[in-house]
Parts: C-alpha cells; structure tokens; sequence
C-alpha cells in the first residue's frame, strides 16, 4: 500500500510483528460501511461514474456477506491491516476499480472512523444490555413485596430494608452507567472521513455525505484532531471500568449471600458449576468470573491512558495498540452483560432467612431513638439512652421488643405503651418514609419511576444508508 517510496523490503520478521490485521479484522463490518460511505462522497466529487459506485458498493456487498458466511481467509499474512484487507478481496471481485476507492482518503481517517463505528455500535449493545438486566432486578423486586432483609454497614447489621429497596440500588447504579456510556456515546458522534492523513482531503469532497449516510451528527471539525483522536475509546474503556466496578460489587453481595453463613441467596443451578472433589459443593462461578473480570476492564482502561499520554499530534503509530484494547472491552462485556439478566431472574431469595435476620440484632435501635425524638428528647439523648437499652439487653440475653415497659423506664420515663408498636419490624422499615428511604410506599413509588427510567435506555438507531 506503500512500497513505492521503498527500496528494500521489509524484515520478515518486522513485517509479521507490525501487521494489525491478525486482531484488527473484528472492524471488517465497520470498514465496508465506512467505505460505502466514501465512495457515495467521491462519486458525489466526481471521481466515480454512476457504474463504478454500483460496482464497488456491489462489491462491498459481497465481503459483507462473505463474513457473515465465515468463508474469508482471515488467517491470511498477506493483508498489513483491515483496510489493506478489505481492498484485496474488492479487486478480488471488481478488478483494478478498487483501487479507485482508495482516493482522497488515508488510513489514518480510515481506523479513525472505523473505531468510533465500532465502539458506538458496542456502547448500543451495553445500553440493552443493562436495560435487560436493570429490568431483571426490577421485577425481582416486584416479586419480593415487602419482603425485608437486613442492610449492612462495615458488613455489620445496620437497619432492616425492604429486599426491593435493596435491588434498586443496583438499579441506580445502572442508571448511572448507562448515562456515561450515553454521554461518551454522543461525544464521540462525529465522522472523521474527508481529515485526509492528517490535513484534511485534497479533493472537494462533501463531508456531510459521508457523516449523514454513517448516522453521525456532523463531520468532525479539526483534520489532526479527528485521525488523532481516541478520547472516544477512552472514554468506552473509563465507563467500562466503573461499570465492572458495579457488577463486582453486585457478584460479591450475591456471593456473600449465597453462603451457608448468610443463606439468603439460593444460587440457580444453570449459572453455578461443582466441585471434582467435594460433592455437595455448588459454587457461584459466574459471580466469582464477573468480580473477576472487573479487573480486565480497569486494565484497559489503564492501558489506553498510558498509551495516549505522551504522543503528538497527529497520527502515531502507537495508537495501533489502542485497538486490542478496545476489543478487550467490548469482549468482556460482550461476555457478562447478557448474562446478568437471566442470572438475576433465576435467583432465589430465601425471604424466611432474610426476615428472621433483620428481626434480630437491635436493627430497630435507630427507630427506637426515633420513637424517643417524637416524644421530645434530643437525639443525642435518645441516642444515649437506647444504647443504654442495648447494652442492658445484650446483658439479659433478649431484643429491644422483649423488654418490659418497667424495664424500658429505667432508662427514661420517656418510654410509653406506644413503644413496642414503633419498633416492630414493619414500623421500623416504614419509618424511613422519605423520598430514596426504604418504606414501603417509597419504595413502590421508586419502582415505578425506576420502570420509566430503565425503558429510556435503548437509543433510537441512527438511519444508515450505506
């Protein structure tokens, strides 16, 4: 694709060792539609006939169709990279034609708009994705009703929350990923095809045709930002990692819950896997591999900053391995994501256990002071006074809810007959009656504001005419 400048051949060894095309053939799809494009902007320019852009977008076609069929030799030495590939198998088809596509445009354009393709077309898939499993935990939560859990601070029980409370917060967490990958999702909009190798194209070329026809917003502004520019799969790698970090924390929960320790979770035998050795071993492998797999995210993303870090405008051959890791990511979460949905559908949550739980360990000490607040004391006063409850009950061996009112006097003559109704367990969930609390009417409320939220996920496709 270059070699006229060139005297010697390349070092067999260097050749092989720099060729992209053994991890960058995944942008096949994405290069014959950017190149469709292309060819609509240069016939526009008068450099192709009507006969020649029929031609070579029949003949795009035919690759297109070859690699969804799985018959192109992708194993070839042959091709330097995806474009140099993609350009062999045209002639392949149309001859010497082909190698009219390649005017008024550079590679450097070239992987620039493929990756930003690529990377849209995968932030896509993430959205439904996390729509799916957002819609997973939501009607999970439909089905717990007022099922009530204990919630933990430092892994030490705090106070009882509604179980569908719990699975929101997830879902919030969703929300939030998803409208990074959004935001990033429309920054990054913006068609590169027309900035040449690095000055801009040296033929009059609409640059809308192109961007239009691809469902960008716009052609890029600035020729040396456009082939330069990976701040798009940056910013891919930067939501990947937060979001790995939510679907650890999500598999670590669901981990700890399923011991026998916790018992609150019965793990689905379709996402679990045995032991060789023990029989009676069923282990949550598809949450130990997401906690996992968080770490590969956090690695790419690692990787790109430290790549891009140092390197001049404009197009530097480094950026060459900003694309395995940009594969890296769309992989990983290519792999977890769809899983998430039907793994948490399939849950089982043992809301006997869970009720049992958060009815014991003083979790209602925080409504107990409450009660006392209500009545007129200070919170710090209150606070101290059901400390002194705590400990006088730990001492006799019994709950809050078991101490007799003469008992709960000496702490206070504060404390009335009304005491015992304000600290069951359902008074001391639905104490917390604000908006984002955990009471029943406010969780419902979250729910169904939850619903709406998640069904605005998916974005509306673009309209393609490549």
């Amino acid at each position: 694709m270059w070699s006229g400048r060139f005297r010697e051949p390349l070092n067999r060894k260097f050749e092989l060792w720099q060729r992209s095309f053994p991890f960058d053939w995944r942008l096949i799809p994405q290069e014959i539609r950017a190149s469709k494009a292309h060819a609509r902007m240069i016939a526009a320019a008068g450099i192709l006939t009507d006969t020649d852009l029929a031609e070579i977008l029949a003949g795009l076609d035919r690759i297109g169709a070859d690699f969804t069929a799985d018959t192109l030799d992708l194993a070839s030495e042959t091709p330097e990279d995806v474009h140099h590939f993609v350009e062999l198998e045209l002639t392949k088809h149309i001859g010497t034609l082909a190698l009219k596509l390649h005017t008024g445009r550079s590679r450097n354009e070239q992987i620039a708009t493929d990756l930003r393709l690529f990377v849209r077309d995968a932030i896509d898939q993430v959205l439904a994705d996390l729509a799916a499993w957002a819609d997973a935990l939501l009607d999970q939560a439909v089905r717990a009703g007022d099922a009530v859990m204990p919630g933990y601070t430092h892994l030490q029980r705090a106070e009882p929350v509604l179980l569908a409370h719990w699975l929101q917060a997830y879902v919030q967490m969703i929300l939030r990923d998803a409208s990074r990958f959004t935001d990033a999702r429309k920054r990054m909009n913006l068609c590169p095809l027309g900035s040449g190798a690095i000055a801009g194209a040296t033929l009059a070329l609409d640059r809308t045709i192109a961007s239009e026809a691809l469902g960008f917003d716009a052609p890029t502004a600035n020729s040396m930002d456009a082939t330069s520019d990976r701040d798009f799969a940056l910013e891919f790698s930067q939501c990947a990692a937060a979001l790995g970090l939510h679907l650890s924390r999500f598999a670590e929960e669901i981990t700890l819950y399923a011991t026998q320790e916790f018992g609150f979770i019965e793990l689905p035998e379709a996402f679990s896997t045995g032991s060789s050795a023990m029989p009676q071993k069923k282990n949550p492998d598809l949450t130990e591999l997401v906690r996992g797999k968080s770490g590969r995210l956090l690695g790419a993303a690692t990787t790109f900053a430290t790549i891009i870090k140092g390197l001049p405008l404009a197009y530097n051959k480094d950026m060459q391995e900003t694309q395995e890791a940009t594969f890296e990511v769309a992989t990983t979460l290519g792999g977890m994501l769809p899983l998430m949905a039907p793994f948490t559908a399939a849950l089982q949550f043992r809301l006997d256990r869970m009720e049992t739980a958060a009815s014991a360990g003083y979790l209602n000490a925080m409504a107990a002071a409450t009660y006392l607040v209500h009545k007129g004391v200070p919170f710090r006063k209150a606070h101290e006074k059901i400390g002194n409850a705590v400990r006088y009950s730990l001492d006799k061996g019994c709950e809050l809810n078991e101490l007799t009112l003469d008992e709960l006097k000496q702490f206070g003559d504060e404390f009335g007959a009304d005491f015992h109704d304000a600290i069951t367990l359902r008074a001391t969930v639905d104490c917390h009656d604000v908006i984002g609390g955990t009471a029943t009417a406010q969780v419902a409320a979250s729910l169904a504001l939850a619903r709406e939220k998640v069904a605005a996920l998916t974005p509306q496709q673009e309209q393609v005419h490549v």
